[in-house]
Parts: structure tokens; C-alpha cells; sequence
């Protein structure tokens, strides 16, 4: 069933070459999120596959649209990480390095129990900053992270490497 999912969802992923810098071949998953079907199955996929929770964490800006639907089919709470400057109360915040850049996201502190259980999900798995950070602020938090869902993973970054000591999860490998 998963593999069926799999080649559904690869096949609406779409390659933009040199976005958002020369260099970066960008996954556009709009074409995915489009496809009702497909999308629904995603998502149904990716909540089967994690464990036992009691939140799920999305990182800006792909993570709300791919979290917030896993924390309905879980039937748990969202919790939304977002770059520096969003969230209007009290935050923990971090700093990271992506392919092309670097950024500061921010939880409130209050997001979660101290000691609650997290799944977070992305849309991509590139170099394992974006991750690693949220996994830093989420344990600054007191939370434990349980296991870390993404779409796709990008072998050749090996951002893995970064999340070594973490369940790491993927429906679809480059």
C-alpha cells in the first residue's frame, strides 16, 4: 500500500531547477496538495506510521500543511514553529543552517506539557537543519520528540546524519 502511495505521490512532485537560488533544484509539492486523493492518502499514511503522541509539531511554512492534517487524523493537538518574529507571546528560539541560507525559528514556551510526547513533520528532509533545530527547541521545551515524519527525504544532503539519535521517517527517498 505505502509503495502504492510512494510512486501516487512522486509522480505529482514537481522538480524546479535553481529555486529559490542557482544551485537548488526545489520539490514543488503543490501538484501533490491538488490532487485530493493523493493528498488524503499522504496524510493518512504518515499519521499509520507514527507513534503513540500527544502533539504534532509543524515547521514553517510546509510543515503546518502537511502537520496539521496528521494531528486531525491522530486526533491530538498542532503546535506550529515559526520563523523569528511570529508568535506573539513568550518563545524559545534557535538558529539553523539550510542548503541555501540561515534562519532563527521560534515555539511559544508554553506550547507544551513539560514531558509531552511530539511527532514532527516537514514536507522535506535536506540538510537537517531545519529539524535539528526544531528537535533542540522542542527538547529546550521538555518535550520528547518520538519521531520525525517528512514526505521526502534528500539522501545526497544526508541530513539524516543529523538526526541520528531520532525515529526518522519518509514516504519518498532522492
Amino acid at each position: 500500500m505505502s509503495g502504492d502511495i510512494a510512486s501516487r505521490a512522486a509522480a505529482l512532485v514537481r522538480d524546479v531547477p535553481d529555486y529559490p537560488t542557482p544551485g537548488v533544484v526545489f520539490k514543488d509539492i503543490t501538484p501533490l496538495l491538488g490532487d485530493g486523493p493523493t493528498f488524503a492518502a499522504v496524510i493518512g499514511h504518515l499519521a499509520q506510521q507514527a507513534p503513540e503522541v500527544d502533539l504534532v509539531v509543524g515547521m514553517e511554512a510546509r510543515g503546518f500543511i502537511l502537520g496539521a492534517p496528521v494531528a486531525v487524523a491522530l486526533g491530538v493537538g498542532f503546535v506550529p514553529v515559526r520563523k523569528a518574529g511570529k508568535l506573539p507571546r513568550e518563545t524559545l528560539s534557535g538558529a539553523y543552517d539550510l542548503e541555501y541560507g540561515s534562519a532563527v525559528l521560534e515555539v511559544h514556551r508554553d506550547a507544551m506539557a513539560h514531558g509531552a510526547r511530539v511527532l514532527v513533520v516537514d514536507d522535506v528532509l535536506a540538510t537537517g537543519g531545519t529539524a535539528a533545530a526544531t528537535v533542540e527547541l522542542l527538547e529546550q521545551a521538555g518535550s520528547k520528540v518520538a519521531a520525525l515524519s517528512f514526505l521526502m527525504e534528500l539522501s545526497f544532503l544526508e541530513g539524516r546524519s543529523r538526526l541520528a539519535d531520532h525515529v526518522v521517517q519518509t514516504l519518498l527517498t532522492y
